[in-house]
């Protein structure tokens, strides 16, 4: 009989995971025994256990796979709670596996003081995953592997916590044959959803992220077409399709905004109207609105929706595409995004270098949370699905380089990241160079937190805790023996990314203006 280590990473090569992201620790040492000799799954050993869980996070944006995280005991699997977060606010399908004391010295009730002891590990991980599971016995660790992954791939995505009490991993365990992950491919009464298309003359699709991880782009597409309206996407909906109607631009430049305004119907796909993409909901509930959702709650959470079809996004979307009768008239979508266009490169003609730099881009694209990454976030065009990851979920600062990490382990991939952002993780260079990751990382310095230095700016506060000390980064980078250039200013920054095949970094000297996707600049104001 196996050894539960082997258990369970034989539920792991079932449900076709091919890599994990972690850190070795005396109460998991099990795990990467039994890794060496499980060819079939790629361990990339980091060097913080929350870049191991941002790592997992980045590689499931980039994939639509289980993104998976191995760490140890206690203070270990605490360090991972701010990933985790992010990744339960994006959606993704997370597995965060932290062993636990062993339990033949676990006491109910009682914290005994065994080395990375904690009252309750469980307990930390509620409020920021889908769901949390300690394994009860040797013999269901395999069974509880199986339910912690189908649960983070069943939709909605989430992360998943399980907890495993360190002897299991090194005790007999039985095999378990693994269960398919349920899909939900049932099609809800399309009636009074037809009548509401039918009686509108202004449809707009609103898709999420949601849309985005069930794979809803091609019939989001063709519903467009036939109803002729103009697709808004959320940040974590960027590339969904590459249908002409798709808007270039947030909702918050006043050119989109105003196409919510006069929309008669607002179609929302896979979407819970989150605060930061509507101003913290000024913006105003369209006329009539019907939502396309995986969890009926949340669809309505924020605006109640006038019929909701509950299910798949893609199935759903697909099946209405098929029933609505087409529609003529469109707009002029082409126009908007010149207009928007235009709007980026009169308000900051650095930031529109920037986008142009990527433009066109194939490479996954890692934004972390600082200006450079809010206009990205906002205004940069990604071409294909999954080809953008942004933490807005939480907001996480010191997202961007850790995540592009497990992004890169899929897909050549970019991180654009500030000085202060990239300092969280920077000790992470070590497993970019180990690996030989596809991974440019493109740091953007303006001297310390520049978002923060611009709101203490517009408070008329005085400049505090935001100017920061700094190493020379680009040599940083090449004492790990990592390649690096230095810019000033983003002229060169294409023909830098042209030239980057492997990992590299080019530091940006530049300070940008934040864009109007960013709270303070937000032009629909709350009135009191």
């Amino acid at each position: 009989m196996p050894l539960g280590a082997e258990s369970l990473l034989d539920v792991l090569a079932a449900h076709e995971v091919e890599v994990v992201f972690g850190l070795p620790g005396v109460h998991n040492l099990a795990i990467w025994e039994a890794l060496r000799k499980q060819p079939g799954i790629r361990m990339i050993g980091v060097r913080h256990e929350q870049t191991a869980v941002y790592a997992a996070d980045g590689y499931a944006r980039a994939t639509g796979k289980l993104g998976v995280a191995v760490v140890t005991t206690g203070p270990g699997a605490a360090n991972t709670l701010g990933a985790t977060g992010e990744a339960w606010a994006s959606g993704s399908p997370v597995l965060v596996i932290a062993t636990d004391i062993p339990s033949t010295l676990r006491r109910p009730g009682v914290h005994r003081g065994v080395l990375h002891e904690t009252r309750d590990q469980r307990a930390m991980f509620v409020p920021v995953t889908k769901a949390a599971f300690d394994v009860p016995s040797a013999q269901e660790l395999a069974a509880y592997t199986d339910k912690a992954v189908r649960q983070a791939l069943r939709s909605p995505h989430g992360p998943v916590y399980l907890g495993v009490p360190t002897d299991f991993l090194s005790t007999e365990a039985p095999r378990h044959t693994v269960a398919e992950v349920e899909s939900s491919r049932t099609v809800p009464d399309l009636a009074e959803a037809e009548r509401l298309v039918a009686a509108s003359s202004r449809p707009l699709i609103w898709a999420g992220g949601g849309a985005a991880r069930s794979g809803a782009g091609s019939a989001i597409g063709t519903l467009a077409a036939k109803l002729q309206a103009p697709i808004i996407t959320t940040y974590g909906a960027r590339g969904l399709t590459d249908s002409p109607l798709v808007v270039r631009g947030p909702v918050h430049a006043p050119p989109v905004g105003q196409l919510w305004d006069d929309a008669d119907l607002v179609i929302a796909i896979g979407t819970d109207f989150d605060g930061m993409m509507t101003q913290n909901w000024v913006q105003p509930r369209p006329p009539a609105l019907l939502a396309v959702n995986i969890d009926k709650a949340e669809a309505s959470k924020n605006y109640p929706a006038d019929v909701t079809l509950e299910g798949d996004a893609a199935t759903v979307t697909a099946a209405l595409a098929a029933a609505v009768s087409p529609k003529e008239g469109a707009c002029d979508v082409e126009a908007v995004n010149a207009e928007v266009r235009a709007l980026t490169e009169a308000d900051s003609p650095d930031a529109a270098k920037l986008l142009h730099a990527l433009e066109g881009t194939d490479a996954t694209i890692v934004a972390d949370m600082c200006i450079p990454g809010y206009w990205i976030g906002g205004f940069h065009h990604v071409t294909r699905p999954r080809g953008l990851a942004y933490p807005v979920g939480w907001g996480t600062l010191g997202f961007g380089f850790p995540a592009a990490i497990g992004a890169a382990v899929a897909h050549r991939t970019i991180a654009v990241v500030g000085d202060g952002g990239f300092l969280f993780a920077c000790g992470d260079l070590a497993t970019l160079k180990q690996e030989g990751l596809p991974l440019t990382i493109v740091l953007v310095d303006d001297g310390g937190y520049g978002m923060l230095r611009y709101d203490q700016q517009i408070a008329n506060h005085a400049i505090t805790g935001v100017d920061l000390t700094r190493p020379d980064f680009a040599k940083l980078a090449e004492s790990f023996g990592i390649p690096a250039v230095t810019l000033d200013g983003f002229d060169d920054l294409r023909t830098a990314l042209d030239a980057s095949d492997g990992p590299s970094m080019i530091v940006v000297n530049a300070s940008l203006k934040p864009p109007l996707n960013t709270s303070p600049r937000w032009y629909r104001k709350t009135v009191t």
